[in-house]
């Protein structure tokens, strides 16, 4: 529910995009306010007042989460952890952090500058609210500003409820990090906090909807969201810790068999496929990698094509292929590979090709770790 399907640009160096579901909760907002709130509120106007009223503040509405959403990606950034992008959907947006922040504080700068920001929104468009009735314009625009920093506030306090994966989760993360000296620990103990938290909003969802108050609808989806999330999150802060200090080099294949891009895929079946034990193929073009072909993306040719596909038509582009050294740690590898199209990596030493991460390399590891009592990591 969370995908992109429309990407808008990059702001401060960042990709940004929406999903659709994000027009739904646009026209519930954009609707409620103009045949609803405003109205009621504002008398006298015309409709067609009232539609721009609330398509300025639904447009506003989500600018003000974007902006809520880029700064946690910039302080990110700022403190050594990279950023996939950021999307917009159904119940708020998502910045795409990849790895984790190397200390307690970097969490907490991270965590807290969203929050932050939706407060200093809250504040300006009150502001700017107050204002306009003090020059004596106490009309749509008025109500708009006014509407924008209620919404921005309870932003903001709904996302210091100290419940991963909310901020406030974060936040909690960080500090228990600091006091106990046990990322993973502290991770595991602020997902379990969110869980509790979200079946306790799936119940006061549920209680409303027998209420006959269909709002309680959209509570549960909140609680059942934010419950699947903090169950995620506990469960990669687990793996994390199993693959502390392990790096690529540690599980990665060495030496991978290479494909020449020219080669027909019945050639590649006959003369690789049938003569290795891989599954995974690096694809190159005179002898520079350009991709990656998998038995998966070859089963998608229809027998009578294979002898006139090349490889490098069915292989998987470069760009689309995570790329890591062999020194990089694992853990911070792990998120782009969950998220690639075909979930395996490539490793290089500088323009050399040196290895292959697939999943079942990292699952091999963790059963492995498993099999190890885990200590808590201090910093």
């Amino acid at each position: 529910m969370m995908h992109e399907h429309v990407r808008l640009g990059r702001i401060a160096g960042v990709t940004v995009g929406f999903n659709w579901s994000v027009l739904v909760i646009f026209a519930l907002v954009t609707l409620g306010l103009a045949a609803g709130q405003f109205p009621m509120v504002y008398p006298g106007r015309t409709t067609a007042a009232y539609a721009l009223a609330g398509l300025i503040a639904g447009m506003l509405f989500f600018l003000s989460l974007l902006a809520h959403e880029i700064a946690h990606a910039v302080v990110a950034r700022h403190n050594g952890v990279e950023v996939d992008g950021i999307t917009l959907w159904m119940l708020g947006g998502v910045a795409r952090l990849q790895g984790e922040p190397a200390t307690p504080s970097a969490e907490l700068r991270i965590a807290g500058v969203g929050p932050a920001v939706s407060l200093a929104l809250a504040a300006g468009f009150a502001l700017i609210g107050v204002g306009l009735r003090a020059i004596g314009s106490a009309g749509l625009p008025t109500g708009v500003c006014m509407w924008l920093a209620t919404i921005n506030l309870v932003l903001a306090v709904f996302n210091l409820i100290p419940a991963a994966p909310l901020d406030g989760g974060r936040l909690l993360r960080a500090l228990l990090w600091r006091l106990r000296g046990d990322r993973v620990g502290a991770a595991v103990t602020a997902s379990r906090a969110g869980r509790r938290f979200g079946w306790l909003l799936v119940a006061l969802g549920l209680v409303q909807f027998v209420m006959a108050d269909p709002g309680g609808l959209w509570l549960m989806l909140l609680g059942w969201f934010i419950t699947t999330a903090a169950t995620a999150e506990e469960q990669q802060a687990e793996v994390t810790g199993a693959l502390a200090g392990v790096r690529v080099a540690d599980v990665m294949s060495p030496d991978p068999v290479t494909v020449p891009a020219e080669i027909t895929v019945a050639r590649f079946l006959d003369a690789y496929v049938f003569a290795h034990r891989h599954s995974t193929f690096p694809v190159t073009d005179d002898g520079r990698l350009t991709g990656m072909v998998t038995l998966q993306r070859v089963k998608r040719i229809p027998v009578g094509r294979r002898a006139a596909t090349p490889v490098g038509q069915v292989a998987c582009p470069l760009a689309d292929v995570p790329v890591a050294r062999s020194d990089d740690a694992l853990s911070d590898l792990l998120p782009r590979m969950t998220t690639a199209t075909d979930g395996r990596a490539l490793v290089v030493d500088g323009d050399r090709l040196v290895g292959l991460v697939s999943p079942s390399d990292v699952v091999r590891r963790l059963e492995i770790a498993a099999l190890r009592p885990r200590r808590p990591e201090h910093t």
